[in-house]
């Protein structure tokens, strides 16, 4: 009788751990981490600090194998503005955004094969992507350019192909962030976003997406931490029985592996903290926990004993950890299609051309010539990058000095530049000439207030000034003369070209433009 509790209490043990998804600091394996991998923990998350060379990645992710074979290996590798494997250089891929507004879902599918052999050339297993958020609100903070569009059937059409590229490649994909991040001024990372919508009204537009990865089989569907009053008005989504069980599968059917968003985004655990968030996200159907970043021994043991308490008290059935454990085991030995074509490098994919021509140039707007002289000054202003982006390289001055810009010395001929943060505008201004022609760019000039102001504050000191954003612009385009939806190595060397031809400019409105 003894020995059968203990044997029970081992295996429940062993199921909780292969429910977590830890993160970890450093470019090699822990010793704690190895021994919880040893011991059936599920997998790990990859991010920014674990990536150095490609050959030190995947030296990692084969000792994350060696501990064990099962071992989910995640990373966040949306092909774009969010990228880990690139993040030291910026993605060599334009992003959803501008794939949406070029409307080549073979493309699409070819751009996410290309993602999936880089991934799994390095050891990784699943990718935390594509993002199938429909960006219906322009202010979103945390979404914008990751999003294929503002519509339902692009972001659908595109979503789907993603997902086939890349599980063609013999990655796992994660559509994102259900039932659907698009709607929010909020960034779920510091708060909890607030979307009023019927589910009629989330059947009709947010839902669609899902479908089509759904369909398509994706084999993962990671959540969002957002709040739906008319669906389940006390908890977000990841901890909502109502809307996973209820709306993802019974209604949408999905039989796969449910991700948690990560567990240490406010959105989640700022009332409960991580380890009560963590036994309501398996109770409301999560199957993999994604804990967050630098995670510790410590704090995994606290997380798992929390889980393990809540299944003596009753909270928590260990039939669900054991379902979530088992889905999780699931994944584990996904292989490459046979017969998929191997995309070549990413440049050969989608050239710099072909991404200017999703630009959009507001009618009537002259594009100086950066060769004419010394009469331009290029201000790029930096602004703090989003939880999810992370910081990295981007814009125009980072194409130049990653080696890919006009003319055999790699530079912009004839033309000063300067960088700039924000702080006081008036200290700003005193440092930006004011006899030069200007080329403002920046990200979502519309929702950084010192943007805004700087920008109007040049303009009437009396100087021209083209405004370039980066971003997901205003849709009035408010100081955006120049929209690029998206700020990649990619996107940032196709904006060098144009503005170092200096050609006249014409309205770009292509047929995914918004």
């Amino acid at each position: 009788m003894i020995a059968d509790a203990f044997s029970a209490s081992a295996d429940l043990a062993r199921q909780i751990s292969t429910t977590m998804l830890p993160g970890f600091e450093g470019h090699t394996l822990p010793g704690w981490l190895e021994r919880r991998l040893c011991a059936g923990l599920g997998g790990v998350c990859l991010f920014s600090t674990n990536i150095g060379t490609p050959e030190q990645v995947r030296a990692l992710t084969d000792a994350i194998r060696r501990a064990n074979p099962r071992a989910v290996i995640a990373i966040d590798e949306e092909g774009g503005d969010v990228t880990r494997l690139h993040h030291a250089t910026g993605s060599p891929f334009p992003g959803n955004a501008i794939l949406g507004r070029l409307d080549d879902p073979e493309l699409t599918r070819r751009v996410a094969a290309r993602v999936g052999e880089e991934l799994r050339e390095v050891g990784c297993t699943l990718t935390f992507a594509p993002d199938a958020d429909i960006n219906s609100n322009p202010d979103n903070p945390v979404i914008g350019t990751r999003s294929f569009g503002p519509t339902a059937d692009v972001v659908a059409r595109h979503t789907a192909e993603w997902v086939r590229g890349v599980q063609e490649a013999g990655i796992a994909a994660s559509a994102k962030h259900f039932p659907g991040h698009g709607d929010t001024a909020q960034d779920s990372h510091l708060a909890l976003p607030v979307i009023d919508r019927s589910l009629d009204e989330l059947r009709e537009r947010e839902l669609v997406p899902f479908r089509a990865a759904i369909a398509q089989g994706t084999r993962t569907i990671m959540t969002s931490h957002i709040l739906l009053p008319q669906l389940d008005p006390e908890r977000p989504a990841t901890l909502s029985p109502t809307i996973l069980q209820g709306l993802l599968r019974e209604e949408l059917g999905f039989t796969g592996v449910i991700v948690s968003d990560a567990l240490d985004m406010r959105g989640a655990s700022a009332v409960t903290g991580i380890p009560e968030a963590a036994v309501r996200a398996l109770a409301a159907g999560c199957d993999l926990l994604c804990i967050g970043t630098a995670n510790t021994d410590e704090e995994m043991t606290q997380i798992e004993a929390r889980v393990a308490t809540a299944v003596a008290e009753g909270r928590l059935e260990a039939a669900r950890v054991a379902e979530a454990a088992g889905r999780v085991l699931s994944l584990a030995g996904m292989e490459p299609v046979a017969t998929r074509e191997v995309p070549g490098p990413a440049e050969t994919l989608v050239s710099v051309a072909r991404v200017a021509e999703t630009f959009e140039v507001r009618a009537g707007v002259a594009v100086p010539a950066l060769g004419e002289g010394s009469g331009t000054h290029l201000l790029v202003i930096d602004g703090v990058p989003n939880v999810a982006v992370g910081p990295l390289p981007w814009g125009p001055l980072a194409a130049r000095d990653l080696g890919r810009a006009p003319g055999e010395a790699g530079q912009l001929p004839l033309l000063t530049e300067q960088r700039v943060s924000a702080g006081p505008v008036d200290a700003a201004l005193a440092g930006i000439p004011s006899d030069r022609d200007l080329i403002v760019v920046g990200q979502n000039h519309h929702r950084e207030p010192f943007n805004r102001e700087l920008i109007t504050a040049l303009i009437e000191r009396g100087q021209r000034v083209l405004t370039v954003d980066m971003g997901w612009p205003a849709p009035d385009r408010a100081f955006a003369d120049i929209a690029t939806f998206g700020a990649s190595r990619t996107t940032g060397q196709a904006l060098l070209d144009l503005l170092a031809a200096g050609r006249p400019a014409t309205a770009s409105l292509p047929g995914g433009a918004v």
